[in-house]
């Protein structure tokens, strides 16, 4: 069971370190901008809290985040020119942003979730009763 943690947390590292290897690609001035639209879509959809297909469905809910974005990621990265993408893994290596854990983003989430549960649970309570 640890082992399996270990691992997720791995990947779970790489996949956040790919995607800002893919803002550096956005930004660089050789990146062609057919994968520059590709990998802003890829990153908008990484970090958005909307997912095609919603997290609370069972099972299927998580699919999105364990597929199709380490997909889109891999898909971008490879069109992405080798000397580009050298640099841009520099770049993001070197950058704090990567490191750091941003609280302020992740607590605005949270408390758009709790407002969302609670509208969910106040409108279900009004129409019932």
């Amino acid at each position: 069971m640890g082992e399996a943690l270990t691992n997720m947390k791995t990947k779970s590292k790489k996949i956040k370190r790919d995607i800002f290897i893919l803002v550096e690609a956005i930004q660089h001035p050789k990146t062609p901008l057919y994968v520059k639209l590709l990998a802003m879509i890829v990153a908008a959809y990484a970090f958005s809290p909307i997912d095609l297909i919603p997290d609370f469905i069972p099972i299927l809910g998580y699919l999105d985040d364990i597929i199709l974005v380490p997909l889109g990621i891999i898909f971008v990265l490879k069109l992405i020119p080798k000397e580009v993408l050298q640099e841009c893994r520099e770049n993001a290596e070197k950058s704090e942003k990567v490191k750091k854990k941003n609280w302020i983003a992740g607590t605005i989430i949270i408390l758009l979730w709790v407002g969302v549960l609670l509208w969910t649970v106040s409108f279900f309570f009004n129409k019932r009763f």
